[in-house]
């Protein structure tokens, strides 16, 4: 049975210019484009579907999909990921991941290497977690009001010049404040989830 409050809210989203990628801040000091690279996912094709097994838990582990990139800018320090729903019927586009300090020549994070277990202090990772979704640290994945429509989840990685310096409590403004000036490149994979 179709949720009600979906269908009423079906042509109310945030669009893609709320994207962190569209922030003035993240994007190139200098006017110039930022360096395109390349960021893929085994799990998904960029604009197909994001396997349910990725899906938003509330009472459970949320499970990130495994991620890889290649061609990441000459001069790349660090990378930041982002993953926005800009198709949310919200007063801000919610942040399902926020994650700083990744080395560029990982490339890439395996299954699950952004979870909420990885993101608590004490855990092994080297990884700085923002606050995104409800103020929560690590991947919060898909969780769309039922009967909305298909939402856009968006992985964008940015390449930044520096360390970033952030509080422990950072959130997307300060990473964007932060990376200000420091970015060489972005690669974007989108993937769509919908919950019927």
């Amino acid at each position: 049975m179709p949720n009600p409050i979906g269908r009423a809210l079906r042509h109310r989203r945030n669009g893609p210019e709320t994207l962190a990628v569209a922030r003035a801040e993240l994007q190139p000091a200098d006017g110039s484009d930022a360096e395109p690279f390349a960021l893929t996912s085994p799990a998904f094709a960029h604009g197909g579907t994001v396997p349910s097994a990725f899906r938003g838990r509330l009472f459970a582990p949320n499970v990130s999909p495994a991620l890889a990139w290649a061609g990441v800018p000459a001069g790349a320090v660090e990378l930041v990921l982002v993953v926005e729903d800009p198709d949310a019927p919200s007063l801000r586009t919610p942040a399902h991941l926020v994650v700083a300090g990744i080395d560029p020549a990982l490339g890439g994070l395996a299954e699950n290497a952004v979870s909420t277990a990885a993101a608590k202090p004490g855990s092994a990772s080297a990884l700085r977690f923002g606050r995104g979704v409800a103020g929560r640290r690590g991947w919060v994945g898909p969780m769309p009001v039922p009967s909305h429509g298909p939402h856009l989840y968006a992985f964008q990685l940015f390449a930044v010049d520096a360390p970033l310096t952030l509080a422990d409590d950072f959130g997307l403004d300060d990473l964007a404040a932060a990376a200000a000036g420091h970015v060489l490149g972005v690669a974007q994979l989108d993937g769509y989830y919908e919950n019927p």
